[in-house]
């Protein structure tokens, strides 16, 4: 699988020449230490291993090209499945590796909770909402940190309006919280870890083998998992790193960040905070609105963000991105962004920063984190979440006169 793309609409090599950290990395890689040391100053020593988790994170999102968009719409117009594939190895570790200690409730002697979540209208209508704006605006909430931190401009433009989309969500949040929900199911509470595990493994193993049966049908054959490990040694610096290699290191780390921040990674929360922050710059009080009538989001609003950890891990992405994008010699901006992308890349960003409030989450935060979390919702979130990809994958052509493929291959 080739790497990635830093320039729109241009063509990598497949395997670029090993370059010096330039002053793009060097800057990232800077304000990385200096982070690192604010935080395990002024505010925790897991803090700043928060930061470094994220920036982890970063660098296996970037080199792996590990995203979901992409995954999801191979699935959907090509029927290679090998993405999909991945992200059920994904969830089959993380569950692995979460249902024992939440069902327990401690990890290490420290309490652990899950993102567990109602199903509800707006849990279908948010991840409707996120899936389509995922194939508008070129990425998930994952990806859309990575890409913008490996250099791609208009990802930027999808970022913004996500921030933008989150904050229109807070403002609107009691009025979908007011409509038709069930109550939150959590398999590990529920089953039992084992039987939790047993019916999650099965559930991963039935969509994998569907994704071959599909695959094999169309073509006739099923593309190659790439292996586990990066074919020679300069790999590890430079990439590409194989899919399912991406997939076991972001559970292990989503497993690090369970056990430092007592909960799953997330990532959009921090968005809604940001804009909040900004909106208050402005001359607005979100202190007002209904959703920050939450005794925890209330306390987050008036911090910095250096004592959220969702904020602090979502820079560590994007310092960690631009360092590996740097190390790869593939840290290129390119402003030329024709007018329908932005269109695409606004009203994606703004489906995904809505969809995602009212929905508990992003594929990270509902999808991977609830899955993980053996949360039901997170189940909800995948079907409609995946419906919504297959309407953007039809209103693509109006936006990208070529077939649009994202800028990186895996989101």
């Amino acid at each position: 699988m080739a790497h990635l793309k830093a320039v729109q609409g241009s063509k990598a090599p497949a395997t670029p020449p090993s370059r010096p950290l330039g002053l793009p990395g060097l800057a990232a890689l800077a304000l990385l230490l200096a982070g690192l040391g604010w935080l395990a100053g002024m505010v925790s020593l897991v803090q700043a291993a928060l930061l470094l988790v994220g920036s982890g994170l970063g660098v296996v999102l970037y080199h792996a090209a590990f995203g979901f968009t992409s995954g999801w719409r191979r699935m959907i117009v090509e029927r290679r499945g090998r993405g999909l594939r991945a992200q059920m190895l994904l969830l089959a570790v993380a569950v692995v590796l979460f249902f024992p200690p939440l069902a327990s409730g401690t990890l290490f002697g420290h309490p652990v909770q899950g993102f567990v979540s109602p199903i509800g209208v707006s849990v279908v209508a948010g991840a409707f909402m996120f899936g389509l704006g995922m194939q508008l605006g070129g990425g998930c909430a994952s990806g859309t940190l990575f890409t913008a931190g490996g250099g791609n401009a208009r990802m930027v433009i999808t970022l913004v309006f996500f921030i933008i989309g989150s904050v229109l969500a807070t403002i609107h949040f009691d009025w979908w919280m007011s409509l038709p929900a069930l109550a939150p199911v959590s398999l590990p509470e529920t089953m039992g870890s084992a039987n939790g595990i047993f019916l999650s493994l099965a559930l991963f193993g039935v969509i994998a083998l569907a994704t071959l049966w599909l695959e094999k049908r169309r073509h006739g054959s099923v593309e190659a998992s790439g292996g586990v490990l990066p074919s020679d040694r300069s790999r590890w610096l430079r990439g590409p790193w194989p899919l399912l290699l991406g997939a076991l290191a972001l559970a292990l780390l989503n497993f690090a960040t369970l056990a430092l921040a007592g909960r799953p990674w997330g990532i959009t929360s921090a968005f809604a905070l940001w804009g909040a922050k900004g909106a208050a710059m402005i001359g607005f009080d979100p202190g007002s609105w209904a959703y920050w009538q939450d005794a925890g989001r209330a306390a987050s609003l008036k911090e910095g963000i250096d004592h959220d950890v969702t904020s602090v891990m979502n820079i560590g992405i994007v310092l960690g991105a631009m360092v590996a994008a740097s190390l790869a010699g593939r840290f290129a901006p390119n402003f030329r962004i024709p007018l329908r992308s932005v269109a695409a890349a606004v009203i994606g960003g703004l489906l995904l920063g809505y969809g995602a409030r009212i929905a508990f989450g992003c594929n990270i935060g509902a999808y991977f984190s609830g899955i993980a979390s053996g949360s039901l919702h997170g189940w909800v979130w995948m079907v409609f979440a995946f419906a919504g990809n297959m309407l953007g994958v039809r209103l693509r052509p109006f936006f990208f006169r070529a077939p649009y493929r994202p800028a990186v291959k895996g989101c």
